[in-house]
């Protein structure tokens, strides 16, 4: 190499068994993505109480014909009985998957122009949950010991 270079080299054993808890530490991620999830469910419930979707857009309201004959909760979008907003996650290796298992929540996530269903998108990511999620990654690796 011509010019100049400096040369910096790890030999440090207290900066090498850093390296190796940190490398350790970001193999089993498992933890990390349950707080995640946790966060999830906080943010998701906020969404359905605030009735917008990830990015801040209010839910369509509701047609007055359904609002009519809605018996509960008929002021609120998108809770009838509530299952809908029993939001879950699972967590398998480094993999989180975040959703509902109720068949009905794909209709009201993307919308059924068949049956005239507007899309009212409750799943997904904020720019306040990446943030968030962010932070949980920086403290959970931060910290290897």
């Amino acid at each position: 190499m011509a010019g100049v270079r400096y040369h910096i080299a790890v030999d440090s054993i207290d900066a090498i068994t850093g390296f190796q808890k940190l490398i350790e530490r970001a193999e089993d991620l498992e933890p990390v993505l349950r707080e995640i999830g946790e966060h999830l469910l906080l943010s998701t419930d906020e969404r359905f109480d605030a009735a917008e979707s990830p990015d801040g857009q209010p839910w369509q309201e509701l047609s007055p014909k359904y609002k009519a004959r809605k018996k509960r909760n008929a002021d609120k979008i998108l809770v009838l009985d509530a299952y809908l907003k029993n939001i879950i996650y699972q967590v398998e290796g480094n993999t989180l998957e975040f959703g509902t298992d109720k068949i009905y929540g794909a209709t009201h996530q993307l919308g059924d122009d068949d049956r005239n269903i507007p899309a009212r998108e409750f799943l997904g990511v904020s720019s306040d949950d990446e943030i968030a999620i962010v932070d949980i990654v920086d403290a959970y690796l931060a910290n290897p010991i």
